[in-house]
């Protein structure tokens, strides 16, 4: 039976206990003619409650999962054995009642991997003796042309043999760019293109491209998901043999098996079955008012043990913008000439990097000339005329195609992106790129060890080496992993998690598989709703306070549920003492139960309370 089927039955016995319950009190209290049906509505509850409750608890404990619920079965059990149908149906009520709070914000693992199918394209414009044609996805074959319309999401890997275009490959490499398409391209699988229509040769089948292989990594990182115990079971390991143990002590010392049941109602750890749900459904709904989506509850449990951070680079520590961050000018050239210069040029040009230069160059207050022609071949970059000068903006690699001893001459590179200015043919400038940290980024960083006891901090990027080391010098990490593939930092975060309690932190497609291996997985910013399924907690804002945010929730949760459970239980450890001395029947037992479970429940309702602040740093 699916997960989801689970917590709806909770739900559905829980309505049903509860409208038995309350049948039972009319006919016992109403009319007296009616008295004789009294315990008709408490047998259906305990049939229709009681016994799949119970088979399920009876499975666990032959499998050996002594959980906090084991004594609810024990109660259900001994109540029908001893007749006593009203504690029963209110043992179904409580535990019932506790599992269907805790459906709440539940997910389903399976969204993740639709989501990757939704995104994925079902059909392929196929290139058939001049004419397009529509052809299922799993039609397409190696060598096949195939049409990628604008804005549509490429359905192959392959190659570019005809049109130009900018193609964002940020959600599969970890690149945080949108890049050039010309003739001889390469194109991944599940890339967005841009504007203009591009015809693309497959170079691979549907199911061996690039997005496949994630999509086969994600189904296999979410078979092997870890299994956390739950602080309701922590807490149950120890107070339920201790309960059993007052309950048959209390049986064999009085010689009534009814001290027995009264024992174990007041028992029933409802502290652990409602307490501790309703403080996380407070603090999933304080998360929401902070812009924080809380997908997996058992997350708010495991953040304050985690001791791992594990972050992706592109659009989590950065921006995810590239910048113009330097320009490295030739003899006889000005910054600010050549600058100008390329900005003049660029604004008409859909360039990737168009929108830096042109942000550069306002920043600056640069004057945009005036562009009497331009053009774009393939292999040679833009080119224009700007009043008497001839402007071309290429790259390194195609200026050594075309005229090696100005490559020569060129500074040495320096990692990011960068591209050439030429001016009546001679080398003016290199402009270079980055995609900055975030302001808050190294503070945070700092803070993370005395504040949140993080011992490792680790960052996992796709991106390329030199990137990745100056993005780690910049924030203070010295852990760096660098041009990881999905399936390498898969296995970074599984021998992580196997070490200890690990968090990780991501935004893209490529991050999907790493998120669902993680003992905690947050999705950073709205980038990907793929990256968003598999985590345990989206954070929409692309704020490194948020995740501090969501840390002092994670802290919070889990003192205010502590003081509800171990304060109930100290409070059914002295109802146990009274029960087991004769003092409290069962049915008096299951009320007293009731009252601290009120008491319990109203501490955790704290959870939800606004607070002033939620972060430290």
């Amino acid at each position: 039976m699916s997960e989801y089927l689970i917590k709806r039955r909770y739900g559905i016995i829980a309505v049903v206990a509860a409208v038995g319950i309350a049948a039972h009190l009319v006919l016992r209290f109403g009319p007296s003619s009616l008295a004789t049906y009294e315990l008709w509505p408490l047998w259906l509850v305990l049939l229709v409650g009681g016994t799949p409750l119970t088979l399920e608890l009876l499975i666990k404990l032959v499998r050996g999962e002594f959980g906090s619920d084991l004594l609810a079965g024990i109660s259900i059990l001994t109540s029908v054995i001893l007749g006593e149908y009203l504690a029963g149906a209110l043992v179904v009520l409580m535990l019932s009642g506790g599992g269907a709070l805790e459906a709440y914000a539940v997910r389903n693992a399976s969204r993740a991997l639709e989501a990757l199918a939704r995104r994925m394209p079902s059909i392929a414009h196929r290139r058939v003796e001049g004419r397009v044609v529509d052809v299922a996805i799993d039609q397409i074959r190696v060598h096949d042309e195939l049409v990628v319309f604008p804005h549509e999401v490429c359905p192959v890997d392959g190659t570019v043999i005809s049109g130009h275009s900018a193609m964002d490959e940020s959600y599969l490499t970890g690149e945080p760019y949108v890049l050039s398409k010309t003739p001889g391209s390469t194109v991944l699988s599940g890339a967005v293109n841009g504007d203009g229509a591009l015809t693309v040769r497959a170079d691979k089948l549907p199911t061996d491209s690039r997005y496949a292989k994630i999509v086969e990594v994600m189904r296999a990182s979410e078979q092997q998901r870890p299994r956390l115990r739950r602080l309701g079971d922590q807490l149950g390991a120890w107070y339920t043999p201790l309960a059993v143990i007052i309950a048959i002590a209390a049986w064999l010392v009085a010689g009534e098996p009814r001290r027995f049941l009264a024992v174990l109602v007041v028992a029933t750890p409802c502290p652990l079955l409602i307490a501790i749900p309703v403080a996380i459904i407070g603090a999933i709904s304080l998360a929401a008012r902070r812009g924080i989506i809380i997908k997996n509850p058992a997350a708010l449990e495991q953040i304050s043990h985690c001791r791992t951070a594990i972050f992706d680079k592109t659009g989590t520590l950065t921006y995810g913008q590239p910048q113009l961050v330097d320009i490295a000018c030739g003899a006889n050239f000005e910054a600010a000439q050549v600058l100008a210069l390329a900005a003049s040029l660029e604004q008409y040009s859909k360039h990737p990097l168009a929108g830096a230069i042109l942000e550069a160059a306002r920043v600056r207050e640069l004057y945009l000339q005036v562009v009497e022609s331009i053009s774009e071949e393939p292999g040679r970059g833009l080119r224009g005329r700007i009043g008497t000068l001839d402007v071309a903006i290429t790259g390194r690699k195609e200026l050594s195609q075309l005229d090696s001893s100005q490559a020569e001459e060129l500074p040495a590179s320096q990692g990011g992106l960068e591209c050439v200015v030429l001016i009546d043919g001679k080398w003016a400038g290199v402009l270079r790129f980055r995609d900055e940290p975030r302001g808050e980024g190294a503070p945070f960083i700092a803070h993370l060890q005395p504040k949140h006891q993080f011992v490792q901090l680790m960052l996992v990027s796709g991106d390329r080496e030199s990137e990745v080391r100056y993005l780690a010098e910049r924030v203070g990490i010295a852990d760096v992993y660098a041009s990881q593939t999905p399936e390498q930092k898969l296995a970074i975060v599984r021998r992580e998690t196997a070490r200890g309690k690990t968090v990780f932190l991501g935004d893209g497609i490529n991050d999907a598989p790493a998120l669902t291996a993680a003992t905690v997985g947050i999705a950073f910013g709205q980038n990907s709703d793929v990256s968003s399924e598999a985590a345990d907690a989206v954070i929409m804002e692309s704020s490194l306070q948020k995740f501090d945010e969501f840390l002092h929730i994670g802290q919070r949760m889990r003192r205010i549920a502590l003081e509800s459970a171990v304060g109930g239980m100290a409070l059914s450890v002295v109802g146990m003492a009274a029960a087991a001395m004769g003092y409290l029947p069962p049915v008096a037992g299951a009320v007293l139960q009731e009252v601290i479970d009120v008491f319990a429940v109203l501490n955790a309702l704290r959870m939800a309370l606004p607070v002033k602040s939620l972060t430290d740093f």
